[in-house]
């Protein structure tokens, strides 16, 4: 046929090039009408947003095909001759390292959630059924799969495709219970077997084989049979000398079948050679588009006979996979056990824009995704939501919390802040993720400004306690509790003897500051210990003294080489009743409504921690500046209160000359002047 009559066909049919992942054969779907499918996933889809993304997905992959083929049509001759070369040198080496040693077998449920279910209710035994709802499916039996249902299937796609089909609801405690049985099968063949899901793991059979003088398929039945004496349940196993193959081979002959691949290259290279690239974990439909229409390769085999043109056109790991796929290589060795990064879940629902029912979906993943957590002895600092709207756009919101944690309080918390903020909004999955768990770092502390803000006790010590910070829920302000009633925002300064000018002390030490107040209100909370931030240490005291020395990690005071005199003590730890006095009148730093600054106005919801933190730090160095400048014409009047403690005379500055503060050149104080040098 000419290509205009394709083109005509097409235009008359235009299912035939409508491809999606519920178009894509299952096990079990042998024999299925795959363009009637194609015909009702196209019908029902047209005009959805689902249709809409498709269709900018299958865009990006004719662009990403139209780019590899105008690559390969560049490419000369002696640059193919080149790359020939480099492929046959490769494939050489890989050659070599092939590995015949080893047995592994991948064991895989038939239908699992589907099979649950009818052990559970023997009445669905026989019907058509899929476990899901309308808006997506887990998984379908077998006897749904003849009519082109599947999983990720659209349940009222599924329901035109089969009338007939019964729906059951997803039971996950129930499919853990039976996953759970099946381990314990597993774990008496191979104490280190690899679970790759609750339905499917590889074993390495080998040990068990020559100590029972036992064939790799007398081994796979008798496995077979105890999974199913123990559960109910059926599963499927394949048999083959790397992991690659097993999986393979696992679904040759799907349900309650198995499929043994000898440990010989003869018969590799022949089952390999056949073997569709699809059928390979990693090959998905763009990868599979490009090395089809681009390169003409369909088998495994090809990929062999086309490796100078893979080694051209795609990056060393990738055209090296490619290769040893066309090998049959695959992966012997044990799996390394690895510590977990992260902890996940998310669920698919019908789009809903309803905010009541997007937090009751959230508060359900939190509970089940804390449960795993605590199961696991897991504490985690990140949180990250991730969202896909109705119109498939998806998004990710994370947040890092001041203590690791796994409780679903806290959790549920920091998750709703983010998802509160991006309503308006019609969602149609939601997904939770907790990760940086405590194992993956070395310094478990976040620090702010009040680190290196440490109020002094009555008696002049710099004692820590770890019961002044707490948590505001709202996370309105920040604060250090003191043991007097704060009701305003104090920032009061002793004056130095020269009024507004600075005296900087410097040694090889640290240099400290000394001033008498640094406190901010917060509105009082019931809020409990644990709220509080672990890491931060903020002292209550009675007066207003703020010094800050070096600190390690967790915030205990490093000792100082150079002690102050009781008098200095004296001075910088209590603040005369004038100068206590004296910023009253100033306006209180207050989030109103929760997000609106009650000095300048700016919005900054809750959920922008660190931000706050900074807005803070610039009224902090706002207000410092405006008390300097009220208190430097009466410099007299303090004149015993120095701002900064002296270090010992005999300690000189060198090689760095002093600057003073100048109110004509800069409007507001550095605020780095209150720290630690480095």
């Amino acid at each position: 046929m000419s290509a205009g009559g394709d083109s005509a066909e097409i235009s008359s049919k235009p299912w035939q090039s409508y491809h999606t992942v519920y178009t894509n054969a299952k096990a079990g779907m042998d024999g299925v009408d795959k363009e009637k499918v194609q015909r009702v996933v196209y019908e029902m889809s047209k005009g959805s947003k689902y249709f809409e993304n498709e269709e900018r997905k299958e865009a990006d992959m004719r662009q990403k095909v139209e780019s590899m083929r105008a690559r390969c049509a560049k490419l000369s001759a002696a640059d193919i001759s080149h790359h020939q070369k480099v492929a046959e040198k490769r494939i050489a080496e890989l050659e070599a390292t092939r590995d015949l040693s080893r047995i592994w077998l991948h064991v895989d449920m038939d239908a699992f959630y589907a099979a649950v279910e009818t052990l559970s209710n023997p009445s669905l035994k026989g019907k058509p059924m899929a476990v899901g709802g309308m808006s997506m499916i887990s998984t379908a039996n077998y006897e749904a799969r003849k009519y082109g249902v599947r999983a990720a299937m659209p349940g009222f796609i599924a329901q035109k495709l089969c009338p007939e089909l019964i729906f059951v609801p997803t039971d996950f405690n129930k499919y853990t219970h039976y996953s759970t049985l099946t381990r314990k099968v597993f774990h008496s063949y191979d104490p280190k077997y690899f679970a790759a899901s609750l339905d499917e793991a590889y074993l390495d059979i080998t040990d068990v084989c020559a100590a029972r003088g036992a064939t790799s398929e007398e081994i796979a039945e008798e496995l077979r049979s105890n999974v199913f004496r123990e559960t109910g349940l059926t599963c499927s196993a394949g048999v083959a000398p790397n992991r690659m193959l097993a999986k393979v081979c696992s679904d040759i002959n799907k349900p309650n079948g198995q499929f043994v691949l000898p440990n010989d290259r003869m018969a590799i290279m022949a089952f390999i050679s056949s073997l569709p690239i699809r059928k390979i974990g990693g090959i998905g439909k763009v990868t599979e588009k490009i090395l089809r229409e681009v390169l003409g390769i369909s088998t495994c085999e090809d990929m062999l006979n086309k490796g100078g043109l893979l080694s051209a056109l795609f990056s060393h790991p990738s055209a090296e996979f490619f290769l040893c796929i066309g090998l049959g290589l695959g992966k012997t060795d044990a799996p390394e056990v690895k510590m977990r990064k992260s902890m996940s879940n998310e669920r698919t629902f019908s789009a809903t824009a309803d905010e009541g029912v997007l937090l009751q979906k959230l508060a359900e993943l939190v509970e089940m995704l804390a449960a795993d957590l605590q199961k696991e002895g897991l504490h985690g600092k990140t949180v990250t939501l991730k969202l896909k709207t109705s119109s498939f756009e998806v998004r990710t919101r994370a947040v890092t919390l001041w203590k690791y944690t796994c409780s679903s309080k806290e959790i549920l918390k920091e998750a709703s802040k983010l998802l509160k903020a991006e309503f308006p909004i019609s969602a149609r999955l939601i997904g939770l993720r907790v990760s940086h768990f405590r194992e993956d770092v070395c310094d478990h502390t976040q620090k702010s400004i009040m680190n290196f803000v440490v109020s002094g006790d009555s008696s002049g010590n710099n004692a820590i306690d770890h019961n002044c910070l707490e948590s505001n829920a709202r996370a309105d302000v920040f604060m250090v509790e003191q043991a007097d009633d704060l009701s305003s925002i104090n920032f009061a300064f002793n004056s130095s003897p020269e009024g507004h000018n600075h005296q900087l002390q410097e040694d090889s030490g640290s240099e400290r500051c000394a001033f008498n107040t640094c406190a901010l209100e917060c509105h009082k909370n019931d809020r409990t210990r644990d709220d509080q931030f672990e890491e931060m240490n903020y002292p209550g005291a009675a007066s207003y003294g703020c010094v800050h020395e070096p600190h390690d990690l967790h915030g205990q005071q490093l000792a100082s080489t150079n002690q102050k005199t009781e008098e200095e003590q004296r001075k910088t730890t209590n603040p005369s009743s004038d100068d206590a006095s004296s910023s009253t009148h100033q306006d209180q730093l207050v989030w109103v409504d929760g997000y609106k600054c009650s000095i300048c106005g700016i919005e900054l919801p809750s959920i922008f921690v660190e931000e706050r933190i900074e807005h803070f730090d610039f009224h902090l160095a706002e207000r410092l500046q405006e008390d300097e400048s009220g208190t430097g014409s009466n410099s007299t009047g303090h004149a015993g209160k120095p701002r900064f403690v002296e270090k010992h005379k005999s300690r000189r500055l060198s090689g760095r000359k002093k600057h003073k503060a100048s109110r004509e050149k800069c409007k507001y104080l550095p605020i780095d002047i209150f720290f630690d040098k480095k």
